[in-house]
């Protein structure tokens, strides 16, 4: 039998702030129609001052730790996707494993943008397939909040802070586990969605603070083109490629970034909206949080059953996108 990877517990974590457009009315040139109308979002959630991605990771791993009844100090591997690390370095997984008492386990950051999750699930796949380990964390963190502009209406709109998380454990068995992923990158979209400064190009000073450099960057016409099509055609692909089509579908799981953008991918996979999962209105993008919040969501509403087929598909700064194909092993949580 061939040893695979099967999602064994998912949970997440958000802030209990709430900033809704009527707020951002008061703050930047904008209004609720014209928040809604273009990108679906009506809130967001916003971490505390004083706490970092790590907090609402260690969250996150916390809950599904007790979901799945097993100790921390069971965990092996801690994978955290994020774009705001606490800190350059130690790494936010190595901050994560401290919080969440997972002291058996190593840990490390993937920074894939918005795609960071769905990289960080492959690389955890494969930990479970070679043998090497039995229990893996994959985790998708940002506080969007710390590098967002709120004086620039074109983005301080999009974002909000979450963490999602899943357990990687083995399986044998055919009915469940992660089927197949797909990851794309393109560094020519590098310009067109990023943080300009603090790296090693252009590191703090007072030039990149006074020019606001620190926040994100985005040419959302250049990025919205890109993300129209690049998440529905790989959306498609996964399926072809695995010999399935869209009505196989029990639940499509898109990146919560535009709510036209999981428009055109659900018109080109031809599914019923039953099938998609959406909770952009309630937390505007969370970057590599979105998909495990949402299919933590999505598992506790009791919408994915045991045995049926999800499709994750993504895209984000870099460019980076992306999609995997996964066979569901939980039964419905009980009420």
């Amino acid at each position: 039998m061939v040893r695979k990877a099967w999602i064994s517990a998912v949970s997440h974590y958000v802030p209990d702030k709430v900033l809704t457009n009527f707020d951002l009315e008061k703050m930047v040139d904008t209004n609720d129609e014209w928040i809604r109308t273009r990108t679906g979002i009506k809130e967001r959630r916003i971490l505390d001052p004083g706490l970092a991605t790590s907090d609402m990771a260690a969250e996150a791993v916390k809950k599904l730790c007790m979901q799945r009844n097993i100790d921390p100090m069971d965990i092996e591997v801690i994978i955290v996707a994020t774009v705001t690390p606490d800190m350059f370095f130690p790494s936010t997984g190595n901050l994560v494993q401290e919080k969440s008492g997972s002291k058996n386990a190593w840990s490390f950051d993937v920074a894939a943008a918005c795609s960071g999750f769905l990289y960080a699930l492959s690389i955890g796949t494969q930990y479970i397939r070679a043998g090497t380990h039995n229990k893996v964390v994959v985790v998708g963190s940002d506080k969007m909040s710390a590098i967002t502009n709120y004086r620039d209406r074109n983005t301080c709109v999009l974002f909000g802070d979450a963490a999602g998380a899943v357990l990687l454990e083995p399986t044998e068995d055919d009915d469940k586990g992660i089927i197949d992923s797909m990851l794309f990158s393109d560094g020519s979209g590098a310009d067109y969605l990023k943080m300009k400064a603090g790296g090693s190009l252009h590191p703090a000073s007072l030039e990149t603070i006074t020019s606001d450099w620190h926040f994100i960057y985005q040419d959302g016409k250049t990025v919205f083109k890109f993300a129209v099509q690049k998440m529905a055609d790989v959306s498609v692909d996964i399926l072809e490629k695995n010999g399935y089509q869209g009505s196989d579908l029990n639940m499509f799981i898109p990146h919560q970034a535009n709510q036209r953008i999981i428009d055109g991918a659900v018109k080109r996979l031809g599914i019923d909206y039953d099938k998609v999962m959406i909770n952009i209105e309630r937390y505007g993008n969370t970057t590599a949080a979105t998909i495990p919040l949402a299919l933590s969501e999505a598992y506790q509403q009791g919408r994915v059953e045991k045995g049926g087929l999800i499709l994750f598909a993504t895209f984000g700064g870099g460019f980076t996108w992306g999609s995997s194909l996964v066979k569901w092993g939980l039964e419905k949580p009980t009420t």
